[in-house]
């Protein structure tokens, strides 16, 4: 494993209506920027940030691609952090500790602070999963993870009680029970976000075969981390462009999702009408704002850099950053005043 290393990195048009509180005045989110004034999108690698960034104040930021977790500094670039993991999303929890959804070895699991990885869970009640893809951790410490399958669903065990396959979203709860919150409420699901309020649950539902979802879905989250099943309320369509994948959360509650799609892929998704991008919400659901990222597929975003400013976006194995006017929401590090 790689040693700890430190790093300095950051890096933020404008936004739309509806007032919110910043410190103890109201302001209209009109006239709150999205992104640094002045800002553009700076390429940081061409190759191998394919999935799950997740920043580390000292070690730098993490990601999956090429079979691996890899991890980039400024200082050194890119090395191999855990090689064969074949993972996907990636998170630090609150104390620290790294949480990885591995498609390839179909499990979810956690680094240790003693450096030894734990298998959090790879099965539900006897079938394994089909493909965990991301995570995240509410205020309780709970994590949820969703569970697509794309591609060959030949190896597919997941069911329900009626023998239909499911493809749903899971809650490891704090004493490490594992419990289903979305069996068929959605298509496909792929990224999902814990509210920065702790209110709700986001889930991008994203099913690239014809006629799929590609839609962005807000539940709410019930005290004992289930969901209101009923709540479900559709954020955003993309129609027949690619739908929603990863996404992250700034201070202010505004969400960032990476989609869309720069070139058609026939017969299933469209350039059109929603190109390839960064696609900002307001935290009522209203878009915002979109930033173009020409790479394909711009699989995922998450906060960053010393004041947490920086959004680091993975497209096609290209690692984007862009400076940004508020600070992310992150589940750790805290920001230290």
């Amino acid at each position: 494993m790689i040693k700890f290393l430190r790093m300095w990195l950051l890096l933020p048009v404008i936004a739309m209506p509806s007032m919110f509180f910043i410190g103890c005045q109201t302001y209209d989110e009109d006239e709150v920027l999205i992104w640094e004034d002045a800002a553009t999108p700076k390429e940081v690698l061409k190759q191998g940030a394919g999935e799950g960034p997740a920043w580390h104040p000292t070690q730098g930021l993490f990601f999956s691609g090429e079979g691996h977790i890899q991890q980039w500094h400024a200082s050194h670039g890119v090395r191999p952090f855990e090689e064969g993991a074949g993972s996907n999303g990636l998170m630090f929890d609150s104390q620290g500790r790294l949480i990885a959804c591995e498609p390839l070895h179909r499990r979810v699991r956690r680094l240790e602070k003693n450096g030894q990885w734990a298998t959090l869970t790879d099965d539900y009640d006897g079938y394994r999963y089909n493909t965990p893809n991301d995570v995240t951790i509410d205020q309780a410490g709970r994590i949820y993870f969703s569970d697509p399958r794309y591609g060959d669903r030949s190896g597919m065990e997941m069911k329900d009680d009626q023998g239909r396959l499911v493809e749903g979203v899971y809650c490891i709860h704090t004493g490490g029970e594992v419990q289903r919150v979305i069996t068929h409420e959605v298509d496909r699901p792929n990224g999902v976000l814990v509210s920065a309020d702790d209110r709700f649950l986001y889930v991008a539902d994203n099913n690239n075969r014809s006629q799929g979802a590609r839609k962005l879905w807000r539940f709410e989250k019930l005290s004992d981390g289930t969901l209101k099943l009923s709540s479900k309320t559709l954020i955003f369509d993309w129609k027949t462009s690619r739908g929603p994948d990863g996404m992250a959360q700034d201070a202010l509650g505004r969400l960032y999702v990476a989609a869309g799609i720069n070139h058609n892929k026939p017969p299933h998704e469209t350039r059109l009408p929603y190109p390839a991008g960064i696609f900002v919400f307001s935290r009522e659901g209203r878009w915002m704002g979109h930033l173009p990222i020409p790479n394909d597929e711009v699989t995922n975003c998450a906060f960053g850099g010393e004041d947490h400013r920086t959004l680091f976006i993975t497209a096609g194995g290209h690692l984007w950053t862009m400076k940004t006017a508020y600070p992310g929401d992150l589940t750790w590090p805290p920001i230290r005043p």
